[in-house]
């Protein structure tokens, strides 16, 4: 048995394969350290608990799902970047089948706290994300916002809509695209 793991990547991998090919039941320490042909110890190394093990597990899927190449062309429409989201969903429920939905229910307790700021955390980058885009379209009304619909706010609208799709497994984004068209074009 190898006793070193090259990395800690190299272990959310596995997780990220044991999801896809065994579900959300498959990752705890024993499993995960089977899989990696590794000592549980060597798991332990890296994660100090199972929630840990979770946890970051939760983020490299997330991750996975939601991150584009460095290749990839930076997003110049709002519109373009919201479709691309939708489209990212779908793929990953896809290749992750109910992360979405049931990723939360693996955090009990005090784990739970942990879970949702991890969450929160991913979500707060994503709107950064959206934002950033949003102000870079150059198409935009110029009158399209004021100080009640603030640019911020509208983010915050559209990603509330984006995470209600989402938990409802709903990606078909063309009342949303058009939406936002009438909004703020």
């Amino acid at each position: 048995m190898n006793t070193v793991v090259t990395s800690k990547e190299a272990i959310l991998n596995v997780c990220r394969e044991l999801i896809i090919t065994q579900g959300w039941e498959a990752i705890n320490i024993r499993t995960v350290a089977a899989a990696c042909n590794v000592s549980v110890g060597s798991i332990y190394n890296y994660f100090n608990s199972k929630s840990d093990l979770i946890a970051a597990t939760v983020e490299s899927v997330w991750c996975d799902i939601f991150h584009y190449p460095d290749n990839q062309q930076d997003f110049d429409s709002f519109l373009d970047c919201v479709a691309q989201v939708f489209d990212s969903m779908k793929k990953g429920d896809e290749k992750y089948p109910g992360f979405f939905t049931m990723h939360s229910m693996n955090f009990m307790g005090k784990e739970k706290l942990s879970g949702q700021q991890l969450m929160a955390q991913s979500w707060e980058h994503m709107q950064k994300g959206l934002y950033k885009i949003l102000m870079r379209d150059k198409s935009i009304r110029l009158d399209a916002f004021d100080e009640v619909l603030t640019p911020e706010k509208f983010v915050g609208i559209i990603f509330s809509l984006i995470i209600s799709s989402l938990l409802q497994r709903k990606y078909d984004c063309s009342g949303i695209l058009g939406m936002i068209r009438r909004i703020i074009y």
